[in-house]
């Protein structure tokens, strides 16, 4: 379309060379990897794949030729990718046994007990940033702890937003909506690298995040408040697996502070917003405030570790 100066497009022409198609090639990459995961879907992943980048030839801003290259670079891509991903040892089979004892955990077949061995992306280890122990479950401290999850004055809106972070978008998609409306709000959408990264580092950080949580609650097999205090009633199903560190304050802190990073602007809000997520967790009934706070350390010292490799990335 460059050399076509008269050549009319449906949309604006990038600022950038046309050879090889970034929709093509990420679409195309996005497609083989989601095929991995959910292989019955695995053609329709393909369909939407090849419209994605076609569209771009279609609009009159890229050569045919540009698609098929795309589409290549994501299939090889995506290779790579699901190659690391078949041998980062999340199939391990756990024939370990629950541990027994004062202030240990209760229950059976605990949830991803195997994810404090998966091997990180960034990470050197899963316990690199391992917290410390928590306290005795006797001890001052945590005795008090659970009165403030008994005691904590519960109401509509406590509780909606408790089932919210419960909720697939509060678990797991709401660093993307938010990456998603600064995105566009800064024009960054031009700039499809800078977007990939964006994305790249929201994704890689909750992963090496999961995999230090999980290496430390099974470090430590530490119970849950209502299995301290059977006057604690949780407000929905309490995850079946050990209680400290918290998970979602470990997630959302690290997210937030990627996200601060990101979008400095926006830094005071999203770790607001990361914080209530941890709060929630008491809010339901279902974590100390322990577990929160070594979650928002665990979070933090693993986002710092991944913003520290970004600044020297090349971007800047």
């Amino acid at each position: 379309s460059e050399r076509e100066h008269d050549l009319p497009t449906e949309l604006p022409v990038p600022n950038s060379p046309s050879y090889p198609s970034e929709h093509a090639a990420t679409a195309q990459a996005a497609a083989a990897v989601l095929a991995y995961f959910l292989p019955e879907e695995a053609q329709s992943f393909q369909t939407m794949a090849e419209q994605a980048g076609w569209s771009r030839v279609l609009a009159g801003l890229q050569y045919p030729s540009d698609y098929y290259a795309g589409l290549e670079l994501g299939r090889r891509v995506a290779e790579q990718v699901i190659a690391k991903a078949k041998a980062d040892g999340s199939d391990a089979v756990w024939t370990g046994s629950v541990p027994t004892g004062p202030c240990k955990w209760i229950g059976a077949n605990p949830g991803n007990v195997t994810g404090g061995s998966w091997k990180p992306l960034l990470l050197n280890s899963a316990s690199q940033f391992r917290p410390p122990p928590p306290p005795a479950c006797d001890s001052p401290q945590v005795l008090a702890e659970a009165a403030a999850v008994r005691d904590f004055p519960r109401t509509f809106v406590t509780s909606y937003k408790a089932f919210y972070w419960q909720s697939p978008a509060g678990l797991n998609t709401w660093p993307y909506d938010y990456a998603n409306k600064w995105i566009f709000e800064d024009k960054l959408d031009q700039n499809p690298p800078r977007v990939a990264r964006a994305y790249a580092l929201i994704a890689a950080v909750h992963f090496d995040a999961f995999i230090a949580s999980q290496d430390a609650k099974f470090t430590y097999w530490y119970l849950r408040p209502h299995q301290l205090d059977p006057a604690i009633v949780p407000l929905f199903a309490v995850p079946n697996f050990p209680g400290y560190p918290s998970n979602h304050s470990t997630f959302s802190a690290a997210r937030s502070e990627i996200l601060a990073y990101l979008f400095p602007a926006h830094a005071d809000f999203i770790r607001a917003v990361g914080k209530e997520a941890g709060d929630s967790r008491i809010w339901a009934g279902i974590h100390f405030q322990m577990d929160n706070e070594a979650g928002v350390q665990l979070g933090r010292s693993v986002a710092q570790f991944f913003i520290s490799r970004a600044q020297n990335d090349g971007s800047q």
